[in-house]
């Protein structure tokens, strides 16, 4: 039991850690938006090149194609955060490549603190010096960084792993409904739960339960938004495909739209676990990666069905919320 609230604490930890950096850190949202990309340029593509067109269809190009993207997430991440701050793409290109064999994680810290140390560089050394000497520091000051802290990301990981395979052995429909309502919440916040999720490694049943929240959830959003007319039908659909896009509604109407997400999460997440839905290509955890990379590692009828059943929880999450909000007489905040 120790060993779960000790995990379940430095997840918490993690996540306040990674909202923080997206709400109040210089330039943090990007940073986040870039680390997200680097989810999906990575584990994205290894998700349904490898495990679906390669391991499931049999297709050995594609296999390959998946592997080698899957193992490239730490240079990923730090070249796509730099660019998404503005560092100079030679210098965060450097500093990628310096970073091959680390993490997705490792590769964002290096690829956002060295934004700005090569931006300062970059303003106050002479025309013709500053691309030698930033390309060098930049590629050093990375290697540095995630070589520093890689083993305390990794201890950190290895916590929150054993806490939620601890909760899931003990008792996974209790995790299906904590985890698949957290993920959702954090797929709708600032925060990205692919970022996360492929930060944190999850793999397994875990990972099928933050898949199945994020792709059953997103229904809860969708009909809470059109019920509540918090847009036309383009934001609907939009909310439900990158609830990011809606950002502003969204934080303007927290509790209505955090309720809904961990509803429609939890009770998804519920259905992923009790029939025992894996997942074993981390950082999928969101609408449409969510809904394809389980069908590349269970039965297609019970993937299928099981998805079917996250619609339908979904679906209803949101007409309950939606149904309360009405009742209480909420007024919609739609900011300018």
């Amino acid at each position: 039991m120790f060993v779960f609230f000790k995990g379940i604490l430095c997840l918490i930890a993690v996540i306040i850690f990674f909202s923080l950096i997206s709400l109040k850190a210089p330039l943090g949202d990007k940073a986040m938006s870039g680390v997200a990309n680097a989810a999906v340029c990575s584990f994205l593509v290894e998700a349904i090149f490898k495990y679906i067109l390669g391991d499931f269809a049999g297709i050995a190009f594609f296999g390959a194609v998946g592997t080698a993207s899957g193992s490239m997430g730490g240079p990923a991440a730090a070249l796509l955060v730099g660019i998404a701050m503005g560092t100079n793409p030679i210098y965060a290109a450097a500093g990628a490549l310096a970073v091959a064999g680390y993490g997705i994680l490792p590769g964002f810290l290096a690829g956002y603190l060295m934004h700005f140390l090569v931006h300062f560089l970059e303003k106050h050394l002479p025309s013709g010096i500053d691309m030698i000497l930033c390309t060098l520091v930049s590629a050093a000051t990375h290697y540095a960084v995630a070589t520093f802290t890689n083993p305390y990301i990794t201890s950190v990981l290895g916590i929150i792993g054993g806490a939620i395979s601890e909760a899931t052995a003990f008792s996974p429909v209790v995790m299906g409904f904590i985890l698949g309502g957290l993920m959702k919440v954090i797929c709708t916040s600032p925060m990205s739960s692919m970022a996360l999720t492929a930060m944190l490694g999850l793999t397994g049943l875990p990972m099928g339960i933050a898949a199945v929240a994020c792709f059953g959830g997103t229904f809860s959003n969708g009909i809470v938004f059109d019920r509540l007319r918090m847009g036309d039908r383009g934001k609907v659909v939009a909310v439900m495909l990158e609830p990011l896009t809606q950002a502003n509604i969204i934080t303007a109407n927290p509790i209505i739209i955090y309720s809904s997400s961990f509803l429609g999460g939890a009770l998804s997440g519920t259905a992923a676990a009790i029939f025992g839905i894996v997942n074993n290509a981390p950082g999928t955890a969101s609408p449409i990666p969510g809904l394809l990379a389980p069908f590349a590692f269970n039965p297609l009828g019970k993937t299928a069905m099981v998805m079917a059943i996250a619609f339908c929880c979904g679906c209803l999450s949101g007409f309950i919320i939606s149904t309360v909000a009405k009742k209480i007489n909420y007024k919609v905040v739609i900011p300018n």
